[in-house]
């Protein structure tokens, strides 16, 4: 066991990442030997939100829709080559999202694909609404109103192990903490105690590198002339080779663009680390400070040193509401005089919202002019240092609870085409239902995981 080297690919950073990517990190665990894994991270806490969603609206959803995009060309050859596949593409339906994959498998003719799921991250099981709400958000001052949606707390890395101790060739796992879905495998091929800090640390470091995807490998740090990165089109997602000192070597994919380097490294060390010395997780608080980085040859990064504190008292989980609807429209004035036609529009639906008798707050965009630094979004500095001719879009924004006037205000945007400025065109309007979500601490002994096999296919 000493001398083993575990391969951990990652195939995604977020749920709409690039759809192929995981297709070369196969070829490439395929031709090395040893213990080789495939993760996907796709669960940020929006995503987990519009899962839950999904999931009221279809009891049969809420599994990541990317599923078949994202899985399926790389499942048949990933059986074949050997590599078990973690992900958490459960999210609200970790059950739905295993029945999806062993339907693939049938689909494609896999034979024997083994797939389990990791359960008890769904707080409503434990607690009512009113004992969710009893807890003080860690954001924020109270929790929002709305209908309660789902509450769902970050599981660790050992019901990932316990997952793929049961021979899983896929674990399909909901909420969990990021790095967990890297440092499940390493506890099952290593076995390495929880209390064992350093190399629990040194484990949830190699899943915080990877989980993100590309970001380490040029994603995310390309800035020309700054910081370039070669062939960034077809950029590579990363490998990472670890030993059972918790030793790591990150790389990428073969025959891949990209650049893993140690800034590559360092940036996404420290991306969203409120504390480098003391980077909270289910499985243990995470010291980086006297971590090595260390460039052993092109695109290979040799990082050491991580050290471990114990876990967190409490677990953190995110609570989903009802936040009621969103209501937006955009169109554009170009030409002569367009910047003084697009300030018109935006006059005539701010009076055309005020007949409508609602007081809903309204965000007005000229995108790619007033669309990120424009202070309080809501009252644009009308003129200020534009151009008169050129290309304005106009967007409007509008949120509140109730669907008929979130789709009477989005239809002022539309009603602008006869009847607002001059060339008005391109026009896109909608209304989606939204929510909002709040952080909130758990007593851990209230959280049970598990996993189980779901099936076999014949």
């Amino acid at each position: 066991m000493s001398g083993k080297t575990v391969h951990i690919g990652c195939g995604a950073g977020f749920a709409g990442d690039r759809w192929d990517a995981a297709v070369p990190i196969v070829a490439t665990l395929a031709r090395r030997d040893g213990p080789r894994y495939l993760i996907y991270e796709t669960l940020a806490e929006r995503t987990l939100a519009l899962a839950q969603q999904a999931r009221i609206e279809d009891p049969s959803a809420g599994y990541s829709p990317y599923l078949d995009r994202i899985l399926r060309p790389v499942l048949k050859d990933a059986k074949a080559a050997g590599v078990r596949v973690v992900s958490n593409f459960g999210a609200a339906n970790p059950m739905g999202g295993a029945a999806h994959i062993l339907a693939m498998a049938r689909e494609l003719g896999i034979e024997g694909l083994k797939v389990a799921v990791v359960e008890g991250d769904d707080l409503s099981v434990v607690f009512d609404e009113n004992g969710i709400r009893a807890h003080t958000p860690v954001e924020g001052l109270a929790m929002p109103e709305g209908r309660m949606v789902a509450a769902n707390v970050y599981l660790g890395a050992q019901p990932i192990a316990d997952a793929l101790a049961l021979g899983a060739d896929v674990v399909v796992v909901g909420r969990c903490a990021d790095p967990a879905l890297a440092l499940g495998p390493l506890i099952h091929e290593f076995g390495w105690p929880l209390d064992d800090l350093d190399r629990i640390a040194a484990g949830t470091m190699v899943g915080h590198l990877l989980e993100c995807g590309a970001q380490v490998t040029g994603g995310y740090f390309a800035d020309p002339g700054y910081k370039d990165v070669p062939d960034f089109g077809h950029v590579g997602f990363p490998i990472a080779e670890v030993t059972i000192d918790g030793t790591a070597v990150i790389g990428k994919a073969d025959a891949t663009g990209g650049l893993v380097s140690a800034r590559t490294v360092k940036e996404q060390l420290l991306y969203e680390v409120h504390d480098p010395s003391a980077y909270l997780t289910p499985d243990v608080t995470l010291d980086v400070t006297g971590v090595r980085v260390d460039e052993i040859g092109p695109d290979r990064v040799k990082v050491s040193g991580a050290r471990g504190k114990p876990k967190p008292p409490t677990l953190k989980a995110t609570v989903s509401f009802e936040g009621g609807w969103l209501g937006e429209g955009e169109i554009t004035y170009a030409g002569p005089n367009a910047r003084r036609r697009a300030e018109l529009a935006i006059e005539v639906l701010k009076t055309r919202v005020r007949d409508l008798g609602t007081n809903w707050p309204l965000r007005f965009d000229l995108i790619g002019t007033v669309a990120t630094f424009d202070g309080d979004g809501g009252d644009l500095r009308v003129g200020q240092d534009w151009p008169e001719d050129g290309e304005f879009r106009v967007r409007m924004a509008t949120r509140g609870g109730d669907k008929q006037m979130a789709q009477w205000i989005a239809d002022e945007v539309l009603s602008l085409y006869c009847s607002g400025p001059a060339g008005g065109a391109g026009v896109r309007h909608r209304i989606a239902p939204q929510v909002t979500t709040a952080s909130i601490l758990v007593e851990r002994g209230r959280v049970k995981p598990s996993a189980r096999l779901v099936e076999e296919t014949i």
